[in-house]
């Protein structure tokens, strides 16, 4: 068995595998850094910037940088705090997100991290973007008002022969998820609801589906977002 590496988290003793992320080894020894984009055995992307940590005084993020032995990590600190709050109020006014309206209420972790901040009106102007929705596939709705980027969908949901069904589309200002229409249309019904599961917004909607959790029963009506590290993991 390989020697476990010694490092710390806000003075937490903790201990990783070699070559494992400090974001990974956190959920491993119980403890939660908020993330986005981060999904377990995926490559990580590092695009939400969300799970910003402070390694030897640098801000880094936690899902691409590796541990090492005797690193001392600080996670929870009210400059960090602060940040993440910034990156989520960010996000609710580059996109058009209306929470009481959207099908993902509740189960959705931009609205939950917002929770957790305490954000109740964003310090920054709202953008109000057009941004394309597209209702074309036959299982799939895409509402691009909602889609942060995460790139969750592109790195996950994939056919038998690991063609990703999705994929981004322009730059800038102008970059957004888009859906291969010729592999959507073999999309079985698992891989619609995966795919739904998946994006942490409310951007991909499986058709038919609706509102089928009533309010109060859904993810985060019931928890706060972090509160269960199982339920990260």
């Amino acid at each position: 068995m390989a020697e476990k590496i010694k490092f710390t988290i806000d003075g937490k003793e903790c201990y990783a595998e070699q070559g494992q992320t400090i974001l990974a080894a956190a959920l491993d020894n119980g403890v939660y850094i908020p993330s986005l984009c981060y999904l377990k055995d995926l490559i990580p992307a590092g695009s939400c910037r969300i799970c910003n940590v402070k390694v030897s005084g640098r801000f880094m993020t936690a899902c691409t940088t590796p541990v090492n032995d005797g690193m001392e990590v600080e996670n929870n600190t009210p400059e960090l705090e602060e940040l993440r709050k910034s990156i989520v109020e960010m996000l609710f006014v580059s996109g058009n997100h209306f929470c009481p309206a959207c099908e993902k209420s509740g189960n959705c972790e931009l609205q939950a991290l917002a929770y957790k901040y305490q954000m109740m009106v964003p310090r920054f102007p709202y953008i109000f973007p057009e941004k394309e929705v597209d209702p074309s596939s036959p299982k799939l709705f895409i509402e691009r008002n909602r889609c942060i980027l995460c790139k969750r969908c592109i790195r996950s949901i994939k056919d038998e022969s690991g063609k990703s069904l999705f994929a981004f589309k322009k730059r800038g200002n102008k970059l957004m998820i888009n859906l291969d229409h010729e592999l959507a249309a073999t999309m079985t019904d698992e891989m619609a609801e995966e795919a739904m599961e998946i994006c942490p917004v409310g951007s991909i909607l499986r058709k038919e589906k609706g509102f089928d959790q009533p309010i109060g029963h859904r993810k985060f009506d019931k928890q706060a977002i972090g509160s269960d590290i199982k339920s990260v993991i």
